[in-house]
């Protein structure tokens, strides 16, 4: 063989080393793209007397496990204007969705996530889960907390949570510093969001998850429990006030990847 001609198959090997070497590499970023296609996008949506900046310590831990992560702002002007706001978030997210419910959310994911295929798991966190046509009001007076005593209404018939009471109503495993921001950035809800009733529950056909607070004073444990079983929810407790996510942040965050990762498919 000559030179040229060894020359020649030379090249032609390194050729196809490259191609093959490409062609690896193309399959891993495919991979490695898919792999990161699969995870559900993580929506966050508050309750009554907070905004979405309440999750400021939840959203960075899944923003590093590399979930994409929204935090809907809703007006909690009346529960019909919360759902279509939360419906909005939902619906304009592409692929899986795993959608979290912290208190009087939970009400507001259970019409808004209902009927949409792409919403893959709920999550919900010392959260209210009612049946059609059922008002969580009476619940609430069936399990009381010393939650309704602490409220006070303005003009307009909002309500908000007296500053003295936040600390051992809301957010009794918080330091008292921390329960002063709370209430200094606390939201208020209108009343008539505790008389209003959906159609459809979408935990009835969505794979749901539900965190029971075990010391909290804002919604009745028992109230969680009865909630949770009667979804057929998959149910664990924690030792942690009204707002897990606030203090327990790191089991909330795996709490919803247990629920996105059962999901997947």
């Amino acid at each position: 063989m000559t030179v040229a001609k060894i020359g020649k198959t030379a090249v032609a090997l390194l050729l196809v080393a490259a191609s093959s070497l490409g062609a690896q590499a193309a399959g891993s970023a495919k991979l490695a793209s898919n792999t990161s296609a699969a995870k559900p996008t993580i929506v966050l949506v508050h309750g009554a007397f907070a905004d979405a900046s309440s999750f400021e310590r939840l959203i960075p831990l899944l923003l590093n496990d590399g979930y994409h992560v929204v935090a809907v702002q809703n007006p909690l002007s009346s529960a019909p204007d919360d759902i279509a706001t939360t419906k909005r978030l939902i619906d304009g997210q592409k692929g899986p969705v795993v959608v979290v419910g912290h208190s009087y959310g939970g009400l507001v994911i259970s019409s808004a996530a209902a009927g949409n295929p792409n919403v893959k798991a709920l999550v919900y966190l010392a959260a209210f889960a009612p049946e059609a046509n059922e008002p969580v009001g009476p619940l609430t007076d069936k399990y009381p907390t010393g939650l309704g005593k602490a409220l006070r209404p303005d003009a307009a018939g909002f309500l908000y949570i007296a500053c003295d009471q936040v600390h051992d109503i809301f957010a009794a495993d918080l330091p008292v510093s921390a329960a002063a921001v709370v209430c200094a950035t606390q939201k208020p809800v209108h009343n008539s969001v505790f008389a209003a009733t959906i159609d459809t529950p979408a935990w009835k056909t969505i794979p749901s998850w539900y965190l029971v607070s075990k010391q909290d004073h804002a919604l009745n444990p028992e109230l969680e429990r009865f909630y949770a079983k009667r979804m057929g929810a998959k149910t664990s407790e924690i030792d942690a006030s009204h707002v897990a996510f606030i203090s327990h942040p790191k089991v909330v965050a795996a709490l919803i990847e247990q629920a996105a990762t059962a999901t997947a498919k």
